[in-house]
């Protein structure tokens, strides 16, 4: 489970046009771009595609009301249901009246996919283990006012006891570094200060291609290839996979932002075990270590599962100690959602009112790092990106409430004056660049 952003819905509007609803994680967001794109050169009319996520039995469920809710708002247009929880399982989208067609993750971003077929199927949804490709639909990146997203990598080899991606997005498969760089090079031309490199496995980038090259190696050559571009970011990363180039980089490179979203799940070693992580408590708090060495001034997040099946009060009381021992700041906290099919849907489940409890007592454990990190910032002068008016980004993430001019997409130099336990308030001293 990867959280490299906050769940997207954009609510489809009663026009004749096409509306993308996109559920889930950047990366859906990312591709609904090239769904946008490749519906406009198909020559879709009247149609709303819904791209879906299957992290958790609520996505899904968001996803079906939502379909239901778009039929009856907008009878006439054709439905078009993609997607993770498509892919996974595509009977149960077809059987929906609502639905006309049904297309698997790797069919969303073919050329022809939405073109009217001479011999039509509802169902076009094909083995995604079988995919070995990723880079055939990329496009200058998903861009915001602010910041461009450019996909290096896709699916994930890995099999956590909890998690269902896999089987939604096939394994894991990089692309080239060459186009990368490319498109970072065309992002920054156009003004871009920041790109963030998205996948659902960002650090195994590299395993499938010749040489096994690492993440670090890729990072290291965007920035020496695009020397104009101010800022390059990474978005969520597995905590047992950063290499010896990646740790160089974050010691040597400002322009690579000091901050890192963990992949943690939990702080206890039986957790880990049975979730069949890759990394112990003590790995997480030695990398933790390890890059503050290197890079003091890195702000950490972390995924964190609450309620995993078997979890005993001790066993989360591990977990929940973890967020002072490691400093976290940003948190997000998943209550355990047993999907069907993983071996964690079967394993002894804890009551849902603990969990309930205990994923309330790890955000407020989440926020309260996050108000330690904020203290420590005041008094100090941040460089912020500008995200809209009078918000900006911090180059560890924070956020940043500020009074002043600045132009959105700019980098602009900010006076910490305090924090509202959420957000650092600043002025601006220099309007940016």
């Amino acid at each position: 489970m990867s959280a490299d952003a906050p769940d997207v819905q954009t609510t489809p509007a009663p026009t004749d046009g096409v509306d993308i609803v996109t559920f889930g994680c950047r990366l859906n967001a990312y591709e609904s771009e090239v769904i946008r794109k490749r519906a406009a050169e198909d020559g879709l009319s009247d149609a709303i595609v819904f791209n879906t996520c299957a992290v958790t039995n609520e996505a899904v469920r968001q996803a079906r009301q939502a379909i239901r809710k778009a039929r009856r708002e907008r009878p006439g247009a054709r439905v078009i249901v993609t997607g993770c929880a498509a892919q996974i399982d595509p009977a149960a989208f077809a059987a929906m009246p609502e639905v006309d067609l049904v297309l698997g993750n790797a069919e969303k971003s073919q050329a022809g996919a939405y073109a009217e077929q001479a011999e039509p199927m509802r169902v076009r949804v094909n083995d995604i283990m079988s995919v070995r490709e990723t880079a055939g639909h990329l496009i200058d990146g998903l861009k915001d006012r602010a910041r461009a997203y450019v996909e290096v990598q896709n699916g994930c080899d890995h099999r956590c006891t909890f998690c269902i991606i896999p089987f939604g997005r096939g394994n894991s498969r990089s692309a080239a570094a060459g186009e990368v760089v490319a498109q970072v090079q065309r992002l920054a031309a156009e003004g871009y200060r920041e790109v963030v490199l998205t996948g659902v496995d960002v650090t195994s980038w590299g395993a499938d291609l010749p040489g096994q090259p690492t993440l670090g190696q890729l990072v290291a050559r965007i920035l020496k290839l695009a020397p104009e571009l101010p800022r390059l970011r990474l978005s969520s990363i597995d905590a047992a996979e950063i290499d010896p180039d990646l740790m160089r980089c974050l010691r040597d490179e400002p322009r690579l932002m000091p901050y890192l979203h963990l992949s943690l799940q939990a702080g206890d070693d039986m957790i880990l075990k049975r979730m069949k992580r890759r990394h112990s408590r003590a790995d997480a708090l030695k990398l933790v270590a390890d890059v503050r060495a290197v890079r003091p001034d890195t702000a950490f997040g972390a995924d964190l599962i609450a309620g995993f099946p078997t979890e005993t009060d001790e066993m989360f009381e591990n977990t929940l100690k973890l967020v002072e021992a490691a400093g976290l700041a940003f948190l997000h906290v998943f209550p355990f959602s047993p999907r069907p099919g993983t071996p964690a849907a079967r394993m002894p489940a804890v009551k849902r009112d603990v969990v309930k409890a205990r994923a309330a007592r790890l955000r407020a454990a989440g926020e309260a790092g996050l108000a330690r990190h904020l203290d420590r910032q005041v008094g100090r002068t941040l460089s912020g990106l500008v995200e809209r008016a009078g918000v900006a980004r911090a180059e560890d993430f924070t956020e940043i409430a500020f009074a002043g001019e600045a132009t959105v997409g700019h980098v602009a130099a900010m006076c910490v004056t305090g924090h509202d336990g959420k957000r650092l308030i600043a002025e601006t001293v220099a309007a940016g660049v």
